[in-house]
């Protein structure tokens, strides 16, 4: 039996690892959740699961203020009770969370991109000196790892990685023609049910330069050998092609639970059992095309990150954080989003990093900025 610490229990992550859990109970326990402050939720799985430990970040900031709240978190990841840690939260917030259970040496099934992005050149050489397994959990990165067969070896052998885009909402419109375009329409993703945050990304495509610059970090491959292709269906997720001009894909149909139970059932070296649903039963038709050139620019700027390392990833992700909110509060346009990304990037200057102290430095450093552009627009 391997117990499991869920980060973000209440989100669409935690639901579908929780699913997974549910369906393999005598091989899985959840002995740990992490929320914020969604009780009634948190209320609903610990009646049905009964983790011992429970950690919300309100009530703990509230009680004893955030410094000491992150410090329980911390030691909860840490336990020797704990063997997995699902890592479910969303945006630069999962960092120290990510980092503690590298740190502890525990197998982390990753769906928080964005501590890659902005901490690879840490968190990477950290795991192999801890012997912490990352285990993406995103589709895309999950459906690389699948491809690869998990080996090492195999990475030498890889020309290209493809990432599958949907396109989101807009991926059919010039990108000029997105001027006016509202948030309940941005909001509107084709094929899945995500977070506000995560779907904005979509509708922009940044979340695939944020996925670009984590399959660099974890599968320690170089820009050129990153590449997008627009995938509307969302059925094919990966395509790694070896030297010899073969071109393995993973196909399954748009679930979280599907990758969330292949990085489990890889822990324990055999497939778990859950409930899905069959592709082709509907006569779905896959359709492929390359990405619009008006969507280059941002995807331009993911591939200097990938080369540039260091602290680019963090000020790449700190920037799109901002603006991003800031479309969602209303306070740019859409378009307006890549100005912020790009003006912040031209401005923070490059450097090194070599702790978290570094990673949060740049990270204020850059979101300062970035909010000074997004004022500016307003």
């Amino acid at each position: 039996m391997k117990n499991i610490f869920l980060l973000g229990a209440t989100g669409s992550i935690g639901k579908s690892a929780l699913e997974v859990i549910g369906a393999n109970s005598t091989k899985f326990s959840l002995a740990g959740i992490a929320y914020n402050k969604n009780h009634k939720a948190a209320d609903e799985i610990i009646t049905k699961y009964h983790p011992r430990l429970i950690f919300s970040q309100a009530i703990e900031e509230k009680k004893h203020g955030k410094e000491a709240a992150v410090k329980l978190l911390n030691r909860l990841i840490a336990s020797k009770k704990i063997d997995i840690v699902i890592s479910g939260i969303s945006g630069i917030s999962g960092l120290e969370s990510t980092f503690q259970a590298v740190k502890s040496g525990k197998y982390i099934l990753l769906a928080n991109k964005e501590s890659v992005v902005a901490g690879g050149d840490i968190l990477i050489p950290l795991a192999r000196k801890s012997g912490a397994k990352i285990i993406p959990i995103d589709s895309e990165h999950n459906a690389i790892n699948q491809c690869i067969y998990g080996s090492k070896k195999n990475l030498e052998e890889i020309t290209k990685v493809t990432i599958t885009a949907s396109g989101g909402p807009f991926i059919s419109s010039a990108l000029k023609n997105l001027a006016n375009v509202t948030l309940k329409e941005a909001l509107q993703h084709p094929t899945w049910k995500m977070g506000k945050k995560i779907t904005i990304d979509s509708a922009t495509l940044v979340n695939k330069c944020l996925e670009l610059i984590e399959a660099a970090y974890l599968f320690n491959l170089k820009s050129s050998q990153l590449d997008v292709i627009i995938h509307p269906q969302s059925i094919v997720h990966s395509l790694v092609t070896y030297k010899d001009g073969s071109t393995i894909a993973q196909l399954s149909n748009p679930s979280m639970t599907i990758p969330i139970a292949n990085a489990l059932g890889g822990i324990l070296n055999k497939r778990l059992t859950i409930n899905f649903d069959e592709l082709f039963t509907r006569g779905t038709t896959l359709t492929f095309k390359k990405l619009p050139s008006d969507r280059r620019q941002s995807f331009n700027l993911a591939y200097e990150v990938i080369n540039k390392k260091g602290n680019a990833g963090a000020v790449f992700n700190a920037a799109n954080e901002i603006a991003v909110k800031g479309f969602i509060d209303g306070k740019i346009k859409f378009l307006e989003i890549y100005r912020v990304i790009q003006e912040t990037m031209d401005y923070v200057p490059w450097s090194k990093i070599s702790n978290l102290k570094d990673i949060y430095y740049f990270d204020n450093y850059a979101r300062k900025y970035a909010l000074k552009v997004l004022k500016s627009l307003s």
